[in-house]
């Protein structure tokens, strides 16, 4: 298990998990968004290949249309 901050809330993980299967398993795949890990932007590209470690800071921001 791991213990993540995301969006500045402490949450805990039964495993260590890629952004990109956090993101499918909060139905946020495939949106346009950015996530930021420990005060650096995570490319779209890396996702699937950036793996998740205990003690992580996640900042998750989905991109809002509008006018």
């Amino acid at each position: 298990m791991i213990e993540l901050i995301i969006n500045g809330k402490p949450e805990r993980l039964d495993d260590a998990p890629t952004v990109l299967a956090l993101l499918e398993a909060r139905q946020l795949a495939g949106k346009r968004l950015a996530v930021e890990r420990n005060g650096e932007i995570v490319p779209k590209g890396q996702h699937a290949h950036t793996l998740l470690a205990d003690g992580d800071r996640l900042e998750i921001v989905v991109a809002v249309g509008g006018g």
